[in-house]
């Protein structure tokens, strides 16, 4: 893969930015061919790694990045910060609870200057980063850098592209706006990647992302109300996003696929009448978006949807309220549907990750012949244990694990930007609305 060379960045008035910019391509670039792909704007929060960094759980640079060290540091707080054992290293309540710890370490903040590999082998012509600090009061600071990928093994000329950071408070950020819009290559795809939580900032995310550019979100960041509304107004808006929540449920999509391939289990599907889901901690959206591509796979109509109590308090995330609805297959049979929240000691990184899914298929009475069958996926073999409970004794078992990809969120977004991706995924656009209605009010 072409390596990526990037110049120390030079930092200069938010005046200058333009200018400056010109000047690059006409001199320092002349002789260079300008990577004719596309811009990628990132809103890149990082107030984890900040809140980290200033109050001494971890050492700097500010770099953007998950690392496993940084994870590692941010479970290590969860207990001292008083948040349910099943919180995510990235739920934004952590890094709220981090912020009220003393501290004021100061480090040096590299966001957007360097490029991961896996985004630069689709050579951007241009990068812009926006970084909002914790001080809130922090000036508006510009840095440009450029980027040649170099040629491998003597091959063709590289295609350049250019770095732009603008870093500093909320109110700062706010005031470049008009520095960004300018920048971005009108001839040019712009993907805009809101590497953040959907609460915060939603001026910003409107002013960076109109409806004629390509919108990348994480529907586990965020209230499940606006995560959703989020991505049901941008599709009914026709704008092409993308969820990486939505890109991470690929492998259990696949596996519940797999386990219905062969022929002597297809006819199952049309009779299907329960369908459970345990998530994670208190953030249902990745699995309600998992049962909305059921629901739409097999044609089912939603009737209603209601809160589940859940088993009572405590600090270990057990007593948070769970989600069910019911139903309406095709031939008007009903399919009850439930997503719980069970507490792990150890989370995945991002909130609401899948624990388990089981589906029950039953014939009618009366009806063709063929025993009851039970389908099981979990995310590890623990995981399976709640969902065998309740009478499985008596139908045939199918039992998966379901291999889940460890990728990081540069490595999805990559994927994206080699695809092209100008439409919304015609699965999610069809999911989307359907989980929204199974989240009740």
């Amino acid at each position: 893969m072409a390596q990526l060379t990037l110049q120390a960045p030079t930092a200069l008035p938010p005046e200058e930015l333009g200018g400056y910019l010109e000047q690059l391509w006409q001199h320092d670039l002349e002789h260079s061919a300008g990577a004719a792909t596309f811009s990628l704007v990132v809103w890149e929060g990082s107030w984890l790694e900040q809140q980290l960094v200033r109050s001494g759980r971890a050492d700097g640079p500010i770099t953007g990045l998950l690392s496993p060290e940084l994870l590692e540091a941010a479970r290590a707080e969860v207990a001292g910060c008083g948040l349910p054992i099943s919180t995510a290293p990235m739920d934004p309540r952590l890094a709220w609870a981090l912020g009220k710890l003393p501290g004021s370490h100061h480090t040096e903040d590299l966001r957007g200057q360097f490029v991961e590999s896996a985004i630069s082998a689709h050579m951007p012509r241009r990068l812009i980063t926006l970084a909002p600090t914790l001080d809130a009061a922090q000036p508006l600071e510009t840095l440009v850098a450029a980027y040649c990928p170099l040629p491998e093994d003597g091959g063709a000329g590289a295609a350049c592209g250019d770095v732009v950071v603008l870093r500093g408070g909320m109110g700062s950020l706010q005031q470049g706006l008009d520095l960004v819009q300018p920048l971005i290559h009108h001839e040019l795809p712009c993907w805009v990647w809101w590497n953040s939580s959907l609460d915060e900032a939603p001026e910003m995310l409107e002013a960076l992302a109109p409806p004629t550019r390509r919108l990348v979100v994480d529907s586990s960041l965020g209230s499940p109300r606006r995560c959703l509304d989020i991505l049901v107004d941008r599709i009914d808006a026709g704008q092409a996003i993308n969820d990486l929540n939505w890109l991470r449920l690929r492998s259990w999509r696949e596996s519940l696929a797999m386990v219905f391939d062969p022929p002597a289990r297809r006819d199952a599907l049309a009779h299907v009448v329960q369908l459970d889901i345990d998530v994670e901690g208190d953030h249902p959206v990745k699995g309600l978006l998992l049962a909305a591509w059921i629901a739409d796979r097999l044609g089912w109509h939603l009737v209603n949807s209601y809160t589940v109590p859940g088993n009572g308090g405590g600090s270990n995330g057990g007593g948070s309220n769970g989600i069910g609805a019911e139903f309406e297959r095709s031939d008007g049979q009903t399919v009850q549907f439930r997503l719980m929240p069970v507490p792990v000691g150890v989370p995945k990184t991002h909130p609401g990750a899948l624990v388990g899914l089981r589906l029950i298929c039953q014939r009618p009475a009366g009806g063709s012949p063929g025993a009851p069958l039970c389908v099981i996926l979990c995310s590890e073999s623990g995981g399976c244990m709640r969902l065998e409970s309740g009478g499985m004794a008596s139908m045939e078992l199918a039992e998966e694990v379901v291999p889940l990809p460890n990728e990081s969120e540069e490595m999805e977004l990559a994927r994206l930007l080699g695809g092209g991706h100008d439409s919304t995924n015609p699965l999610l656009a069809a999911a989307a609305p359907i989980a929204a209605k199974l989240l009740p009010s």
